[in-house]
């Protein structure tokens, strides 16, 4: 956890939503990817998956203003890659097996502890995939069923994964100006799952709300206390669940029909996240 999230917005939307001052997701970016990315880095995405790029909100200084002796720090819209690559990797591959960072542990772990202090961002989301593995049924080849659940806010609200962000640059290209040499990722930092949400999985990402966007994203605050203590707290109950189709499972599938709850008839030994009740058959 996390692995799959839906995106379901434009930057236009975000501008509004989250107070952009600088929407940069038109810029010339580095992907890792090595076919174009679909849908296109910026469009809405029903099925966000580790390595493409992604709307990620920070705040740095304006570029723009560089030289005017009064660059100002300004809250901006990019497109960064999931997966961060720290700035000491050999090559930009690490990545995939860094596309979350553990709360607990994010001011010890070398890849992230700076990024911690320093680089912060909230990732916006309308909710996330996890896959429930089956305590009763299996599938035909004897392994746990998994079942895609869909989890966002009750109150409908947009979500800000708290996340750290990271800039690599390639040593052989020799232009610092050119978009190319550098890639920005970013991973998204998760928690233990609340109760209810823990009957689907161990872990989720840690959501932030709005009253505290302003702070974490401030690259002034730096205090090691400040992340330690934002990350404690966890408010429980502001989500909700519910089965879905296993299109999703494969990430050559998208749109909005991946949020459609799954019919009854496709639940077999679906654990009820509310209840604890196995729903449908207890066997494949």
């Amino acid at each position: 956890m996390c692995g799959r999230y839906a995106a379901t917005f434009n930057p236009d939307d975000l501008v509004d939503q989250m107070e952009i001052e600088l929407d940069r997701t038109a810029d010339a970016t580095r992907s890792v990817l090595v076919n174009p990315q679909e849908p296109p880095a910026g469009a809405p995405d029903w099925n966000m998956a580790p390595t493409k790029q992604a709307p990620v909100v920070l705040t740095r200084p304006d570029r723009s203003e560089k030289g005017s002796g009064e660059e100002r720090a300004v809250r901006q819209l990019r497109l960064l890659t999931w997966g961060l690559v720290p700035s000491w990797a050999k090559d930009t591959k690490v990545g995939i097996r860094m596309i979350n960072a553990r709360a607990e542990t994010l001011l010890d772990k070398g890849a992230f502890a700076k990024a911690a202090v320093a680089r912060r961002c909230l990732v916006p989301a309308a909710g996330w995939y996890e896959w429930q593995v089956s305590p009763t049924a299996t599938t035909k080849g004897g392994k746990p069923r998994k079942q895609p659940f869909f989890v966002h806010r009750a109150d409908e609200d947009l979500l800000a994964f708290a996340g750290v962000y990271e800039f690599w640059r390639d040593r052989s290209l020799a232009d610092d100006d050119d978009p190319s040499a550098w890639v920005a990722s970013f991973s998204i930092i998760t928690t233990g799952a609340e109760e209810g949400l823990d009957r689907i999985h161990e872990r989720q990402p840690f959501v932030l709300d709005r009253d505290v966007w302003q702070d974490w994203l401030d690259p002034a605050q730096r205090d090691p206390d400040f992340v330690r203590a934002t990350l404690a707290d966890h408010d429980p109950g502001r989500f909700e669940a519910w089965p879905v189709g296993a299109a999703v499972s494969s990430g050559r599938n998208n749109g909005a029909h991946l949020l459609d709850p799954a019919p009854e008839s496709e639940l077999v030994g679906v654990v009820d996240p509310s209840t604890g009740q196995v729903l449908g058959p207890v066997e494949d």
